[in-house]
């Protein structure tokens, strides 16, 4: 089997199973799914808090407190599993990579990526066989996921940051943040509005790999539990 060198487009057949994420890979992924459900149910109840539920005392009541602990545990799991990808992008194979570093240098990798959207938009008729993510899922990815992740991560620690004072090591490193967006309601308006951007990013993320898994070339949904990329036998 032939492979385009930077895009990854299976050139010749015959085709073959490729073992392309690797399990750190695929641990982080399901993380990232496990914690981003709670955060976004969590996050939108901090966001519009809910009435106070039950005759009890306010100073029994914790149900709100609840909300934050789970959102803050998910948050720290969240994080340090982005931060293991990041080690592992350096450490892992060149799909690991692939999310941070998109060969746009490369001219085949740009052709790969106006071909598959053209694909996408109904104005090609076959799709390409691709060995990791095509170069549109990868620019996706970076743009989408990548950067709003990194967004959401850093306005989320400068609001937990804030309980603290400002000689403290939370202040410290994510003080920076209060002072760039001018006041405390600006970080929070960026943190709610990229859980919203990240949110729409995993709607059309989930459609795109159903659509593929049905009417692509190679299966998708299997290879992010086994990482490997089987190809089908039959054209569509």
């Amino acid at each position: 089997m032939k492979i385009e060198k930077y895009s990854g487009r299976v050139v010749e057949g015959p085709t073959e199973n490729v073992y392309v994420y690797e399990a750190p890979v695929r641990l982080w992924h399901w993380i990232t799914v496990l914690t981003f459900i709670p955060l976004v149910v969590t996050g939108y109840l901090i966001a519009d808090p809910p009435r106070s539920i039950g005759p009890e005392e306010a100073t029994f009541a914790y149900g709100f407190a609840w909300i934050r602990i789970i959102h803050f545990s998910c948050a720290m799991v969240f994080a340090v599993a982005f931060l293991m990808r990041i080690y592992w992008a350096i450490v892992g194979n060149h799909h690991a990579r692939a999310l941070f570093l998109p060969p746009l240098w490369s001219l085949a990798w740009w052709k790969g990526l106006f071909s598959q959207g053209a694909y996408y938009l109904f104005l090609k008729k076959e799709p390409e066989s691709w060995i990791g993510h095509n170069p549109l899922a990868q620019m996706a990815m970076l743009a989408n996921f990548v950067l709003g992740t990194v967004v959401i991560i850093v306005t989320g620690f400068a609001l937990y940051a804030q309980q603290w004072a400002w000689g403290d090591s939370w202040m410290f490193w994510f003080g920076w943040v209060h002072v760039l967006l001018g006041e405390p309601q600006a970080v929070r308006t960026v943190h709610h509005l990229t859980m919203y951007y990240l949110l729409l990013f995993a709607i059309i993320h989930i459609y795109m790999v159903f659509r593929e898994d049905v009417m692509g070339k190679e299966a998708v949904l299997s290879t992010m539990v086994n990482g490997i990329r089987a190809f089908k036998s039959k054209e569509h």
